[in-house]
């Protein structure tokens, strides 16, 4: 009786509630004596007012109680209210039946006070009274107080009947009262009311309201008669409950067992096939309700719009929407919020301009949908006056607060967006991972870490979504300390064992270079799925660590997990990275099997493999085969030409996107300048930089910067180049001084390369690769003197030089070169095979190039040192282990020496072989005894 005695406790507090100020204690004296009543003019608007004014002129035998019933019904609290004068002032108001319907009346239209002060007066309150009384309360959301009603009543010993269970039950419900609800149960029990089918429904509905769903079926198996009501409360149990299988089948077993459904069977039934995302069953439902007569139900049309619309057939959902003669504004927010689920904002906004053209006045609902599609539009005009509007009807609470945060925010107004988080009197977790969101959305991500750290000193706390935006702030920044403490926060708080922010911190490790700590976060995931390995391949591919990308792709196929697309987009940019063309056909195949090659990732991924593996033609192939050619698409597909040589196609492609409407972005422009680069096109060069800004908005950047250096430079003007490096609006940085150092050597002008090497050795000193250049430059103009200065700083300073290194794939395997390496197994056989190409090379009127070679060492030396670079090592392995007329495809770490070039062009003749090397800059396509790249790199 834990709850009861709780809830007496209560009655005092309550009672004091219920009877509220508000309501005016003279309020019938003045309607006595208000002369207006004896007109009617009152009354004149309700079903029965000829009578009720026919009461105020003749005397005769009248039916109160018909009139009162009907006025209840209807809640026409004016009437009832001068009826009640009326009855007061003739002497009739004493009258048990009159009170009941009075009772009924004022509980029905929340009028309490009234409704107590007629049972006060009452001799021996019925149980019509009481009945009335807690209905009202029921009706009225008021559950607690219904209780403390029945309680009122029970202690009295007015006993209940099938009437007043079903509310007392109800009341349970919205009290959260199951304890008392159990008991109530029990004086059903005791009463013999558990048969009767209006108290065993109700029953049913508050076992399941408080999750008992064995002990609700139990019961609803029990009623001996059981009607269309009960199996509707079971169904609509259900399906709340998300049980939506459940449901399914229970539909099934009513329709067996002869009972028809009526309209809230089918609206029920239609709730959960959109649980379900059951189509197939919805239609059938939706044919059920026309074949039943139901179709014109307003309830069970908005059911259908909703279903519709969610499962993203708008058609069908806007059909079914234009049915409904008089749409409400249930019926108009379902559409809406369909059209930005699947993200149709054009017709969102549409269909929200037609809402108000109707008269229909948007809720807070409306809103929020109307919010999301401008912000997935970016339309933040539209957005603005949405805005106002809010602020004019004063309902701008945190829900719709957040959908302005957010559509700010995806609008690029970020200040906007603090404005209205700052004007939010009470901040909630959600309108706080808004904003961090959203500062993380325009990449700033220190701002959102800012702002956590001010919540979190606030002792607001965090929610997973709050860690999962911090650690996208900490990806963003690669700042690893923040991510170790976020990574200890989560541990703290419980939130370690969360998939989501397992996965978000192998994404923030790897993104910070830690994929030590990435691969931890990894193997203590509780449960490995598919998307704790899309984050940790996505990882690794992002690290250049591709084979353990492809590694942990293949335990992903041992554990019978279906990889999804972004898992195919990662291992392509890894096989892309690496040049495994074999692989990254064999992960093709897979997106094909999967039915992933027409998504937009993967499809801009496999242009991008196939380019940097060296097959120009299948990344074309590819590029054809993308559905919805983005930005992305066409910039993959540019710069790959431009890698390969082909920079008039390049920029014949360029043409084309700006034909296709497509706006370049910076990395666009990249490839253009590149491509420009790559086949000397300088004039070409200039027009497009100088295009950047006044045609496209886009300031140009240090890796523009660089590229059009490069071009100058290697054109052999070096002038321009210098002089528009020091017209940049920012310090040279490496590379700009590296391109020009390269210049520099291929012109043989001493005094810029000296100039260059000296910055370059204060930008960047433990790189070797300066350090090789500068000697370069001294050796093309003959001064071995300072060549040897070079080598012995080198040696000094511990600078290393590079090793060249050079990869190649054979049959999922990929062989590593070193230069003169003899350590693989075919070593006899590699080393035979060079002999052999050097002695038809000579024929051929092949000569090598010692002039290239840096070391202090006799001209034989230097031609064999030369014919044992790493590139050529893996060419021979590549003439022994591949079919005859197959292309070889060699990755190399440094730029392809000027031997090694005019090598392979003599090779690729004599074996009739292309020969594809992939050096720092560039892909070399070596055929019929030429190169791709026409001597320019």
């Amino acid at each position: 009786m834990t709850n009861v005695w709780r809830l007496i406790c209560l009655q005092k507090r309550i009672h004091q509630r219920l009877h509220s100020p508000s309501e005016s204690c003279n309020l019938f004296p003045k309607l006595v004596s208000n002369n207006k009543f004896h007109s009617g003019s009152q009354l004149q608007n309700i079903p029965y007012s000829n009578c009720v004014q026919s009461v105020c002129s003749i005397s005769i035998p009248f039916s109160y109680s018909k009139l009162l019933s009907e006025l209840a019904q209807s809640k026409s609290l004016a009437q009832g209210l001068q009826i009640h004068a009326h009855l007061i002032k003739s002497g009739s108001s004493e009258d048990s039946k009159h009170r009941n319907h009075l009772i009924k009346l004022y509980s029905k239209c929340c009028l309490f006070r009234h409704a107590w002060n007629l049972l006060d007066e009452s001799p021996v309150p019925d149980l019509v009274s009481w009945s009335s009384l807690i209905s009202g309360y029921t009706q009225n959301g008021l559950g607690e107080e219904a209780l403390l009603a029945f309680l009122q009543m029970h202690l009295l010993g007015v006993k209940c009947n099938e009437f007043t269970f079903p509310s007392v039950l109800k009341a349970c419900s919205m009290a959260n009262a199951y304890a008392l609800g159990k008991q109530v149960h029990g004086i059903v029990a005791v009463t013999g009311f558990e048969s009767d089918i209006f108290v065993a429904n109700a029953l049913v509905v508050m076992y399941a309201k408080f999750g008992g769903m064995v002990d609700s079926k139990r019961l609803f198996d029990e009623i001996p008669e059981r009607n269309v009501v009960s199996w509707n409360a079971l169904l609509s149990c259900y399906t709340q409950r998300d049980l939506f299988e459940q449901a399914v089948s229970l539909f099934h077993e009513m329709i067996a067992s002869g009972i028809r459904p009526d309209k809230f069977s089918l609206s029920t039934m239609i709730n959960a096939c959109t649980g379900l995302g059951g189509i197939g069953l919805g239609k059938k439902i939706h044919g059920y309700l026309m074949k039943l007569g139901y179709d014109s139900d307003l309830f069970s049309l908005n059911a259908l719009v909703d279903m519709y619309a969610k499962m993203g057939i708008l058609e069908d959902a806007i059909t079914v929407f234009e049915e409904i003669g008089q749409p409400d504004i249930v019926s108009w927010n379902s559409v809406i919020a369909g059209c930005v689920l699947h993200e149709y904002h054009d017709r969102a906004l549409d269909l929200f301009h037609q809402m108000t053209s109707s008269g229909t006045c948007p809720n807070m609902f409306t809103l929020s949908s109307a919010l999301k599609a401008c912000a997935g539009l970016k339309n933040h005009e539209f957005g603005r006056q949405l805005h106002s509007l809010l602020l004019k009807k004063d309902i701008l609470d945190t829900f719709v607060s957040v959908g302005l945060i957010d559509m700010y925010c995806k609008c690029g107004l970020i200040e906007d967006a603090r404005l209205v988080y700052d004007f939010i009197e009470w901040k909630d977790l959600i309108a706080i991972n808004a904003m961090i969101s959203g500062y993380t959305q325009n990449e700033l991500d220190l701002e959102g870490l800012r702002l956590f750290a001010e919540t979190y000193k606030e002792g607001i706390g965090f929610d997973q979504t709050t860690l999962l935006s911090i650690l996208n702030c900490t990806a963003g920044l690669q700042e690893l300390t923040v991510c170790k403490q976020v990574h200890g926060l989560s541990l703290k708080s419980g939130f370690q064992s969360d998939a989501f922010v397992i996965n978000s911190l192998i994404d923030s490790y790897g993104k910070c270079g830690q994929m030590e700590d990435a691969a931890k976060a990894f193997e203590e995931c509780p449960v490995v799925d598919l998307p704790s390995f899309t984050s940790i391949i996505s990882a690794y591919a992002q690290c250049g660590q591709g084979e353990e990308a492809i590694k942990l792709y293949l335990k992903l196929q041992d554990a019978d997990v279906k990889p999804d697309s972004f898992v195919c987009s990662s291992l392509l940019n890894a096989c892309a990275n690496l040049s495994a063309y074999e692989q990254g056909k064999q992960i093709h195949v897979h997106a094909l099997k999967y039915g992933y090659i027409s998504d937009v990732f993967s499809g801009n991924s496999l242009v991008n493999m196939y380019a940097k593996c060296g097959s120009i033609e299948d990344a074309d192939r590819a590029f054809s085969e993308v559905p919805e050619r983005g930005i992305v698409s066409w910039s993959a597909m540019i710069g790959g030409l431009a890698q390969h040589g082909h920079g008039k196609e390049a920029l014949h492609l360029f043409n084309e996107m700006l034909k296709d409407g497509i706006t370049p972005n910076h990395v666009t422009l990249v490839s253009v300048l590149s491509a420009c680069n790559h086949a000397g096109l300088v004039e070409e060069a200039k027009k497009y930089f100088d295009m950047m800004k006044e045609s496209y908005g886009i300031e140009p950047k240090e890796e523009h910067y660089a590229c059009m250096i490069d071009v100058l430079g290697r054109a052999g003007k070096l002038d321009e180049a210098t002089d528009l490096m020091n017209k940049m609006p920012f310090a040279a940085n490496a590379s700009i001084w590296g391109a020009l150092l390269g210049s520099a050597r291929i012109h043989k002008n001493l005094e810029v390369g000296q100039r260059a090497a000296e910055m370059l050795l204060t930008l960047e000193p433990e790189k070797s690769g300066t350090h090789v250049l500068l000697a370069n430059v001294y050796a093309s103009v003959g001064l071995w003197d300072n060549v040897a200065k070079v080598r012995r700083l080198m040696k000094d300073s511990k600078v290393k030089k590079e090793p060249g290194m050079s990869w190649m794939e054979v049959k999922d395997k990929v062989y590593t070169f070193i230069v003169g390496d003899r350590s693989h197994s075919r070593s006899e056989e590699i080393y035979a095979k060079l002999e052999e190409l050097g002695e038809l090379m000579a024929k051929a009127g092949y000569v090598p190039m010692i002039d290239t070679d840096l070391h202090d060492v006799d001209r034989k030396e230097k031609e064999l040192l030369l014919s044992y670079h790493s590139e050529k090592l893996a060419v021979a392995f590549g003439l022994i282990v591949t079919p005859a007329g197959a292309p070889i495809r060699v990755k190399k770490n440094l730029r392809i020496c000027l031997d090694c070039h005019t090598a392979f062009k003599f090779i690729c003749k004599i074996v009739s072989r292309e020969i594809i090397i992939r050096d720092i800059n560039r892909f070399h396509h070596f055929k019929d005894g030429s190169c791709s790249c026409g001597d320019y790199w």
